[in-house]
């Protein structure tokens, strides 16, 4: 018997935990409604529903649901951040930021955040700041193109041209992923770039 029960209750957990890993909303919904652990740990059956709707574009849903769980849960970096995720997707990159601060405050060894942060930066015109949350975001996460790549076009869109080409074939230096559009990005500004340089320069007539 109580064995049975553990597994009742360990598959329980699991469900909770997991159910945004189905993709079905319903899944979560019915974990919210009827299982019987409460507090903090149902706060991940809001987040999977919360992913589930990030993934199918429903913004203000994903933030519903991530504000129950940070209710639920506020000492959760993750909640933080998918609710950042959101507020950016929806065109609110104020509220973005401060969930990156605070995601980054319960937990600063992650580079995601930062970059993340970096993106949102950027959408609000915050080019310096941007810079330095994707510095950090490469300091801690050296090998990821994408973080180059976005410190890159924030130093084109500053002006600084120099830095731009550094992070963009620094980013091209780095190892294939399976996701190769930074590569190809990068490769694509810095063609630009040269051609740029390459371009004549018109003598203006007196």
């Amino acid at each position: 018997m109580l064995i049975a029960l553990g597994i009742l209750v360990g598959l329980s957990t699991h469900m909770v935990v997991n159910c945004g890993d189905e993709d079905d909303p319903d899944i979560c919904s019915a974990v919210i409604g009827f299982s019987p652990f409460r507090g903090s740990l149902i706060a991940f059956a809001y987040e999977g529903r919360g992913r589930i709707a990030l993934r199918h574009g429903d913004w203000r849903r994903a933030i519903a649901d991530f504000d129950e769980a940070i209710h639920l849960n506020p000492g959760r970096a993750s909640f933080y951040r998918d609710r950042g995720l959101a507020h950016r997707q929806n065109g609110e990159p104020e509220l973005a930021i401060a969930d990156y601060d605070e995601a980054i405050a319960l937990d600063p060894k992650l580079a995601a955040p930062y970059h993340e942060r970096g993106l949102a930066l950027a959408a609000h015109g915050d080019l310096d700041r941007a810079i330095l949350s994707y510095t950090t975001a490469i300091r801690l996460a050296p090998s990821d193109a994408e973080v180059r790549l976005d410190r890159g076009l924030a130093y084109l869109a500053h002006g600084q041209a120099d830095d731009a080409r550094a992070d963009f074939e620094a980013a091209l230096a780095l190892p294939v992923a399976k996701n190769d559009r930074a590569r190809q990005i990068a490769r694509a500004r810095l063609a630009e770039l040269s051609n740029a340089e390459l371009a004549p320069v018109s003598v203006p007539r007196r």
